[in-house]
């Protein structure tokens, strides 16, 4: 395995960001430090040799005074106290909290989750005050001051040079940040990081109802049509799988070729909790069977133009050109195509049980997003029925 000089900064800077971190040079037998490099700044982690195999720990993000001394420091703490079987090493920050989380959504095989984590962590958390302060000192006014800058698009990072101001985010974006944010929190309670009595000052935030309002963004079949065409390459896959199966744009980019049953006309997503089992429409089909020709069973189905798995970071860029070539609304993203999938299901007649499995979610939340839609379909049934 190739060994960088991780300790150095200009060798940092100049290296790609990836998944895979860069490994330094042993620190002790069997214990390595490694950098993994993000579009901006990165992370510290440990790898360590022991006689049940590889262990990994996440030694915080990359600051000024978390540089490689420390994290060698932090990876040495590590070793002893795995050694000594107590597991995994104190958590202090909330920013190390984070990484943690990340951490154990990789470690749990959902490389999806964990890239969507890894960035929003990266941008409102490892660059926001916040993320340096220790977990002991967080605060309810602290989480709240917190989303106000992410609402106001006002950071003040200390891994920026000279500071940014970023685009505000909308009440939805920061609903889901805020949930990522409390389930890193909340993990560090069970790793017992945190006293579980500090759990209190998180639990009662909460976004305003704005955040709560149903997605209101449809596209006609014809705009759907518009954007697949104007995509480039096998981006064009994916738009058209999402389209015609409502489901996660995560679902597709994670799915191997042996997760499609040519025989039964059906394919399992893997993405959430638990994984489904869903039959195909005649053109999902027609895809799936073109996508799968010649795959071996552990090949991705769905690829981006070199050939690797997709990941929100890959698709969107892509997406974002195809969707201006198309002439659609900016707000349009992969997802879009998932809400009017369930729109037109909906409104077609379709149960919301059936809709429910077919694309992952609870019945609660299809009535809570699109009741509206149950309603309106109902009215327009009862005019077509004369009952005295």
């Amino acid at each position: 395995m190739a060994r960088f000089d991780i300790d150095k900064a200009t060798v940092r800077n100049k290296l790609e960001p990836r998944r895979e971190p860069y490994w330094g040079a042993p620190v002790e037998t069997g214990l390595y430090v490694g950098f993994r490099r993000l579009e901006m700044g990165g992370n510290w982690i440990a790898r360590y040799r022991t006689e049940e195999g590889q262990r990994y720990q996440a030694l915080g993000v990359m600051t000024a005074q978390n540089d490689y001394e420390a994290a060698r420091r932090e990876a040495r703490r590590w070793m002893k106290r795995v050694q000594a079987g107590m597991g995994a090493t104190e958590i202090h920050t909330v920013a190390q909290a984070c990484a943690e989380y990340v951490s154990s959504l990789e470690l749990s095989k959902r490389p999806e989750a964990a890239d969507a984590a890894r960035q929003s962590m990266r941008r409102t958390v490892y660059a926001d005050p916040m993320g340096a302060m220790k977990l002991d000192k967080l605060r309810e006014k602290h989480l709240q001051e917190w989303m106000q800058r992410l609402e106001t698009g006002t950071f003040v990072p200390e891994a920026v040079k000279g500071g940014r101001k970023t685009a505000p985010m909308k009440p939805a974006t920061i609903r889901r940040t805020l949930a990522s944010l409390k389930a890193a929190l909340n993990l560090a309670v069970r790793k017992r990081h945190i006293a579980a009595e500090r759990a209190i000052e998180w639990q009662a935030v909460g976004v305003s109802k704005a955040a709560e309002t149903r997605r209101d963004l449809y596209l006609t079949r014809e705009q759907r049509r518009a954007l697949r065409d104007a995509a480039t390459g096998s981006l064009r896959d994916l738009i058209e799988c999402v389209a015609l199966t409502g489901c996660r744009p995560g679902d597709p980019a994670v799915a191997l070729r042996k997760d499609y049953d040519h025989r039964s006309g059906s394919v399992t997503f893997k993405t959430k909790e638990h994984p489904r089992t869903i039959p195909l429409s005649a053109p999902a089909r027609e895809l799936l069977d073109r996508l799968a020709k010649g795959k071996l069973p552990l090949a991705h189905l769905f690829t981006d133009d070199e050939g690797s798995a997709w990941t929100s970071r890959r698709w969107h860029e892509p997406m974002k050109a195809a969707v201006e070539a198309a002439g659609l609304p900016p707000q349009t993203v992969l997802y879009t195509l998932r809400h009017c999938w369930i729109t037109d299901a909906i409104v077609s007649g379709m149960d919301l049980l059936t809709v429910a499995r077919l694309v992952g979610t609870s019945v609660a939340m299809i009535e809570k997003n699109y009741g509206h839609l149950v309603d309106a379909a109902a009215r327009d049934r009862l005019a077509q029925v004369s009952f005295i």
